[in-house]
């Protein structure tokens, strides 16, 4: 028998294997979850803003706690999320799994321009909030998707420790 190839191990490590027993959600509950997700990350981000504003004065004013500015790169990030989020439902048997993997390494990608405005010389109490807007962005959006938008366990379960063959890459793998 071939060995698996690095990168089919690499998939099979981040649980993309192209045997999900489960349906994908439908596509209402998709739309309703971004719906929901856009509408809680906005008031999220308001919410951070008016906090921030009270904790830290000094940052009143700041361009980027202005809605227009922040309401524009949440709304984009937050369909891209949601439209991500069918597409991992149907190449993982572990959806919520790598979903919640793939929600904190783009938020900490997205901290990478926040440290960038640091080194600029923007306030680093203005930047904290920017960075915790972030973070209730995936926290909202995850746990929206998954709960309001979440797979739907109709097909045969895989017995517990049982081997299955992935459709995709012809691997045998044991999952607990």
């Amino acid at each position: 028998m071939p060995q698996p190839t690095l990168v089919l191990r690499a998939l099979e490590w981040v649980r993309v294997d192209f045997a999900s027993r489960h349906r994908p959600p439908s596509a209402l509950r998709v739309v309703a979850a971004t719906i929901v997700s856009v509408a809680g990350s906005l008031l999220a981000d308001a919410l951070l803003v008016v906090i921030g504003q009270a904790a830290f004065p000094s940052t009143r004013g700041y361009a980027h706690f202005q809605f227009a500015d922040y309401s524009k790169l949440t709304i984009v990030g937050v369909i891209i999320a949601c439209a991500a989020w069918p597409i991992v439902t149907r190449v993982s048997s572990s959806p919520r799994w790598l979903f919640l993997r793939l929600a904190i390494l783009v938020t900490l990608a997205l901290y990478v321009p926040d440290l960038y405005l640091l080194v600029l010389g923007q306030s680093a109490k203005a930047v904290a909030v920017l960075m915790l807007m972030h973070l209730a962005i995936a926290v909202v959006t995850y746990n929206v998707l998954v709960h309001l938008a979440g797979v739907r366990q109709d097909r045969a379960p895989a017995r517990h420790g049982a081997h299955r063959q992935s459709a995709a890459v012809g691997l045998t793998a044991a999952r607990p």
